[in-house]
């Protein structure tokens, strides 16, 4: 028989089982490497870090090059601090409870991790934190972000998936024009985030059936959290 299908919900209980080998290779500043890199606007109230593994970066920059004249890759964010996961797991959960108060911690266990990655698996870091995951957008090339999900709403959970239903022919063209060029420069996306696409994390494993990932936690050399950050409140949206 065929291996099964992958979940689009990448559960933890499928991504643990992915060991992990550790290549060590550095984080690097993405708009340094690749200035034609845009940086979209923030979704959260922190500061974000400007980092990926050098390898995605370098596809990053590769899919930026492959787009139609006219567009750029807008990136949300790459590296993300583990405190800052804690906060945003916390901040996604708040959200779905408020809308669903009825719901079982099980329940809503099930649908927050489908969104924002648990912060304290121990086999499983968030893919933001291994530096192999970006969230990007496209835009034009003087920064304007194009329409990626009407007719729904921008934080509507029905537009997520990759392959959301009854989408305008507009936001459609728009994800196409993303996955052609982010696919043949070898990254992957996550089906339930058309903005989430990475490499070398345990997600990327998963997806192409590879027998292990290549990226775990890290963290920038030399770096120390900005302490109004660490916080056990949830993040602010921006």
């Amino acid at each position: 028989m065929p291996p099964p299908l992958p979940s689009p919900a990448e559960p933890v209980s499928a991504l643990r089982r992915i060991p992990i080998a550790e290549c060590g290779q550095p984080l690097v500043d993405f708009q340094a490497l690749c200035p034609e890199l845009l940086l979209d606007r923030p979704r959260y109230r922190y500061q974000r870090e400007t980092l990926l593994r050098r390898t995605v970066a370098e596809r990053l920059c590769a899919a930026n090059r492959r787009l139609p004249s006219g567009y750029r890759l807008a990136v949300i964010e790459g590296w993300r601090a583990p405190h800052i996961q804690r906060r945003m797991y916390l901040a996604t959960w708040n959200w779905w409870k408020a809308r669903h108060p009825q719901w079982s911690d099980a329940a809503l266990r099930r649908v927050v991790n489908r969104f924002t990655a648990p912060p304290d698996h121990r086999r499983v870091p968030p893919p933001h934190t291994t530096g192999g995951a970006v969230d990007v957008m496209l835009a034009t090339a003087g920064g304007t972000s194009l329409d990626h999900h009407s007719p729904y709403e921008a934080f509507d959970p029905r537009s997520y998936p990759m392959n959301a239903l009854e989408l305008s022919e507009e936001a459609r063209r728009t994800r196409s024009l993303l996955a052609e060029a982010l696919g043949a420069a070898g990254l992957t996306n996550y089906p339930s985030e058309y903005w989430h696409w990475s490499y070398g994390d345990q997600g990327w494993a998963y997806r192409g059936s590879r027998a292990q990932a290549i990226y775990g936690a890290v963290e920038p050399e030399n770096w120390n959290p900005r302490p109004e950050e660490i916080s056990d409140d949830p993040l602010e949206t921006a």
